[in-house]
């Protein structure tokens, strides 16, 4: 199985020579394959949601569509040009309207926590499986996304011939434990439907 993809040239020869990890997120897809004997499976997709703190004026919805995000300041700090997470974010822009800000340098979750729990114009998108912990002053708010839902593609890359049992383990529970993909969902275009 070969797919094609924009980190190649730099992830691919690591993990043809067993130094990069196994899982990592989604790719984009260039005109470049992956050289013989590196696969791709796609392991989960995982649905965003909004994050905000109490004063934020989509903070009372129970849900939101994309498109009522418009207008509204997503800051996703760190994004850096060429980056496959910073293509499904130009992507998911473009298909829905939305201001995502980039700017300043990513602090860690606990700095980006802070900033949206004392701001009434500032939210950020997560993945639903993704684990934060704020303190209860905070009363933030995570917001499923329907109407579609946006999910985030991660991929488990690996040597075909690498049959070593923990790694197929690994993979298996992958597969097992994913959520179902919503019925209604958002991929960006480089992404093959699994």
């Amino acid at each position: 199985m070969k797919q094609e993809s924009a980190r190649a040239p730099r992830a691919v020869p690591r993990a043809a020579r067993r130094e990069s990890p196994p899982f990592r997120a989604g790719r984009t897809s260039t005109a470049r394959e992956l050289p013989d004997g590196i696969v791709v499976d796609r392991v989960l997709d995982d649905p965003l949601q909004l994050l905000v703190g109490a004063a934020h004026p989509l903070a009372a919805a129970a849900t939101l569509t994309p498109d009522d995000l418009a207008g509204h300041r997503i800051w996703i700090p760190g994004l850096r040009p060429g980056a496959e997470w910073a293509a499904y974010y130009d992507e998911l822009t473009e298909a829905f309207d939305l201001r995502i800000d980039a700017i300043g340098p990513n602090f860690g979750s606990a700095a980006l926590l802070d900033a949206i729990a004392d701001a009434a114009d500032v939210a950020t998108l997560v993945g639903s499986g993704d684990r934060h912990v704020w303190p209860a002053t905070q009363d933030l708010r995570r917001i499923p996304l329907h109407g579609p839902t946006p999910v985030y593609p991660h991929s488990f890359v690996h040597r075909a011939d690498n049959r070593h049992p923990t790694l197929t383990a690994l993979r298996r529970h992958l597969v097992a434990t994913r959520p179902a993909r919503p019925s209604e969902s958002w991929e960006p275009s480089w992404v093959g439907r699994r």
